[in-house]
């Protein structure tokens, strides 16, 4: 499945942090150039540019990893060509007790790391295209309900796709459970195609 998308990213460090902007799923035959898909995750997680250089500031091409491969099961069943991802936090750390400890640091070192801060009104105006489906998926852990909240109220969607749990939190594409990875794909496609 991965070889029918190229991955790309784009990848920056500040005060020592590394983050990634965005991160593009695009299919390798497509002429499209702008996303009919929009995806609100947690953070970039493990995320990695393929040659390694974790500040080039330009996008790059990404090794994908199990996460992504869920979003590209529901681009593949709704026919989707263009999906974008953006994170609730730019910063890369793939274990989750770690991210929220950082999210601290990055508080009070007044560090801007999210695309729905106001300060980076003009990443976001840039890179969330707006009249497409938007799904929610950042997981339901109770440290990420400041930034859910300020995502939620930036983007203003009306509809959005997710399994919602309550209020600001949106259960995670990648469930540790099997079973539970195929129900959210099967769910979320389920949403999209029943989309007005």
């Amino acid at each position: 499945m991965r070889d029918n998308f190229k991955i790309t990213g784009l990848f920056y460090q500040n005060n020592g942090y590394n983050f990634r902007k965005f991160l593009n799923i695009v299919r390798k035959n497509s002429s499209q150039n702008t996303p009919d898909l929009m995806v609100v995750m947690m953070n970039p997680g493990s995320s990695k540019p393929l040659d390694s250089n974790e500040n080039n500031n330009c996008e790059t091409e990404v090794i994908p990893d199990n996460t992504q491969d869920q979003i590209m099961r529901v681009m593949n069943r709704c026919n989707f060509d263009y999906a974008r991802i953006l994170n609730l936090s730019d910063l890369r750390e793939p274990k989750s007790s770690v991210f929220y400890k950082k999210l601290e640091e990055l508080k009070k070192q007044k560090i801007s790391h999210s695309i729905f801060d106001k300060e980076r009104n003009f990443d976001y105006e840039n890179l969330f295209v707006k009249n497409v489906p938007v799904i929610f998926a950042w997981g339901v852990n109770e440290n990420l309900f400041e930034l859910a909240k300020m995502a939620i109220e930036l983007i203003g969607e009306v509809t959005p796709i997710g399994l919602n749990k309550n209020g600001y939190a949106y259960y995670h594409p990648l469930p540790q459970n099997n079973m539970k990875q195929k129900e959210w794909v099967e769910k979320i496609t389920g949403m999209i195609k029943n989309c007005p």
